[in-house]
């Protein structure tokens, strides 16, 4: 129906209805965002983690905090599991856990910002102080119509933001997001991991240390020492699906990688490992060019590849895992509940399992817009007891 919607309406139609809702759960709501401090994270990958670290460092720091991810709404020490299935809520959504976190006492909000949500203009009416671009590579590209098109809609929350840009100046588009005016200018890069962060932080993988860079440049932007910031990261624990160790023996490790990048970058992290991998295509209905690109890099970096249902939405999922699979000769296994189990039986010594897409969603989404309750680390923990 939403499709058929979309295929009817004028654009410009579309975009002032959107607009619309999204002033009228600011209005409803009193325009709570003009009385806090928000902070909103865009990128491709590692806005959840950023998210969660920067909430971190500034309640550590003695600060009353609110945070929206794809994981968790939290407002001050109260929180609860996203099960919306949406990274970013809706502009009635958004707007209310604003004015909660206003009467909470909360001072600051760090918001998870996607290119659909700035799209349906779920960032409109929100007063960013900070504007945060963690990396950005192709996903979305079929639902914005390129790449420059998705680039654009994650610039929009910079040129939302007057205040404070932080950017990742090692990615390939931060000339394109530092020329957009703002009044403090902040970069972040690779060689800035020995001066900035401490020795050991309990998340592994280079692109981790991006993350947390990015949380403490945040948190130092706001004032908060780079000592504090530093305890606050060692202090941290890491996030739910996201590179999290489900067993040690043998190595099980769940992981939300779904585009080719964030994919590859978990890969290398476990380079060390004989790898036996379980992934999928991340939503039927999109990016269909990253399927046979999934399945190659799988087949370049694990012993054993296992291809299994994942989100099919409306779509065959058994053409879903045809097209990850291509030539690859990869393991079929449609039941991805059997996938892990597989996998599971193949480890060894020197092995690791590593299942990849859903990290800690607890649904799966299937056709007529049903969702099936799913946990992919429920489903290790029960194998493993068997």
């Amino acid at each position: 129906m939403k499709e058929l919607i979309k295929k009817f309406i004028p654009k410009f139609l579309l975009n002032l209805y959107h607009y619309c809702l999204a002033a009228l759960g600011a209005s409803l709501y009193g325009f709570a965002a003009k009385k806090l401090v928000v902070i909103g994270i865009t990128g491709t990958k590692g806005k959840s983690t950023v998210v969660e670290l920067t909430s971190h460092i500034l309640k550590q720091a003695g600060f009353k905090t609110a945070s929206l991810s794809s994981i968790k709404f939290k407002i001050a020490d109260k929180e609860e599991e996203n099960k919306l299935k949406m990274t970013m809520p809706g502009r009635f959504k958004i707007q209310r856990f604003l004015r909660k976190a206003v009467k909470a006492g909360c001072k600051y909000a760090v918001l998870e910002v996607t290119s659909e949500g700035i799209k349906q203009y779920r960032h409109k009416f929100i007063d960013f102080k900070i504007a945060v671009l963690t990396n950005l590579s192709p996903e979305h590209i079929e639902s914005h119509k390129g790449f420059e098109n998705y680039k654009k809609a994650k610039a929009e929350l910079f040129k939302a933001c007057k205040e404070t840009h932080i950017i990742n100046k090692d990615d390939e588009n931060s000339d394109y997001f530092w020329q957009i005016p703002g009044h403090n200018k902040i970069s972040f890069s690779k060689n800035e991991f020995s001066k900035f962060l401490p020795e050991n932080i309990n998340m592994p993988g280079e692109f981790n240390k991006y993350n947390a860079l990015a949380a403490t440049k945040i948190a130092q932007a706001l004032g908060v020492s780079l000592d504090n910031c530093q305890k606050a990261i060692q202090d941290f624990k890491g996030l739910e699906g996201r590179m999290e160790i489900v067993s040690q023996n043998p190595l099980v490790i769940v992981d939300y990688a779904h585009t080719p990048d964030s994919l590859k970058q978990v890969y290398k992290t476990l380079k060390n490992y004989k790898l036996i991998c379980v992934l999928g295509s991340c939503g039927g209905g999109r990016d269909k060019w990253k399927r046979p690109v999934l399945g190659r890099l799988a087949a370049e970096h694990c012993k054993k590849v296992i291809i299994t249902n994942e989100d099919p939405y409306d779509e065959d999922p058994m053409e879903i895992i045809n097209q990850v699979t291509g030539n690859t000769g990869a393991e079929k296994i449609l039941d991805r509940k059997e996938a892990i189990k597989k996998a599971i039986s193949l480890a060894g010594p020197g092995y690791a399992v590593i299942i990849t897409g859903k990290g800690s969603e607890p649904w799966m989404a299937v056709a007529r817009n049903k969702k099936v309750p799913w946990d992919d680390k429920k489903i290790v923990k029960q194998e493993l007891t068997k």
